[in-house]
């Protein structure tokens, strides 16, 4: 593994763990209309917005958009499912494992 793709796999990892602090945090004030979650939400996008921006000098776009769009959708899901009771069907949990799979697909 090359040290470009190391990088491109830890600012990935960082970019979508502040993507679904971010979401977590709009879910939750979508419950209780705190003004400060949605600020703390907001600030998670950001900062994961700046991560995304470092990801993309070691990764071409088009591959870099569709590992962040499955991760997020996967831990969206996971999150969405364990903490606030959401139902994923067996369908929905079909997808997650052919997401997965299509990540490693486009990485290796």
């Amino acid at each position: 593994m090359t040290n470009s793709k190391v990088f491109f796999i830890f600012f990935m990892a960082l970019t979508v763990l502040f993507e679904l602090a971010g979401d977590y945090l709009f879910k939750k004030w979508s419950l209780t209309s705190n003004r400060y979650t949605i600020g703390a939400g907001l600030l998670m996008y950001f900062i994961g917005t700046v991560f995304w921006a470092f990801s993309l000098k070691h990764e071409e776009l088009s591959q870099a958009i569709i590992v962040f769009v499955l991760l997020t959708m996967i831990g969206a899901v996971l999150i969405g499912s364990y903490l606030f009771g959401e139902h994923a069907t067996l369908l929905n949990k079909l997808g997650i494992l052919l997401a997965l799979l299509s990540v490693v697909m486009i990485e290796w």
